[in-house]
């Protein structure tokens, strides 16, 4: 069941950032740095990840309301590339197509994830 409760994130000077509703989850976007831009595609890293044991990009859709992942994959394992679904609502066509893009592009994705750790702006790509 959604929940009513809103609350604020406040910036320097108790500036309100942004303000919204549990339910629409809005805080990730705050929290996220943006990537690369894959046709219908957004691909993100969150600095609330930084502490889990594989590097990840999540996945929205473009121009979507919802504000859920349509996917997570994992970019590498114990420090090597490997670049696996860990999960996804996609098809298996947009599956690969995300999987080799990444596979393409996977220094500046993980260059970028580690710049999204440090609490610094993200400089994201259109990639094929």
């Amino acid at each position: 069941m959604a929940s009513d409760a809103h609350f604020c994130v406040f910036g320097k000077n108790n500036t309100v950032l942004i303000g919204f509703s549990l339910y629409l989850r809005a805080i990730i976007v705050y929290l996220m740095g943006q990537l690369a831009f894959l046709k219908a595609f957004i691909l993100v890293a969150m600095s609330i990840d930084a502490n889990d044991n594989r590097r990840h990009v999540h996945v929205f859709q473009k121009g979507q309301r919802r504000l859920k992942s349509v996917a997570k994959i994992w970019i590498e394992s114990n420090g090597e590339k490997c670049i696996e679904i860990a999960e996804s609502t996609l098809s298996a066509k947009e599956n690969k197509m995300l999987v080799d893009a990444i596979d393409r592009h996977w220094e500046y994705i993980n260059e970028q994830i580690t710049i999204t750790f440090r609490g610094e702006k993200t400089r994201p790509i259109n990639i094929e």
